[in-house]
């Protein structure tokens, strides 16, 4: 009976070590579990409505970008 002891002990220890590594890693990408990191197409949509690319950079970088896809 004692067995059983060491055999979920083990298990819960690992269970514990597998889901650490998984979050650090999440962590270490830049952005939440679950959520999908955001694309060269969104950060060229933030800097033209951010007013950082006018138009015609806006327009030359998303045809670059859609062509690459």
């Amino acid at each position: 009976m004692m067995w059983w002891f060491w055999v979920l002990l083990f298990a819960g220890l690992s269970f514990l070590l597998v889901f650490a590594v998984r979050a650090s890693n999440t962590n270490l990408r830049g952005h939440a579990p679950g959520v999908p990191a955001e694309g060269a197409l969104d950060i060229v949509k933030k800097r033209y409505a951010r007013g950082e690319i006018n138009r015609d950079q806006y327009q030359e970088l998303k045809r670059d970008l859609e062509s690459v896809s």
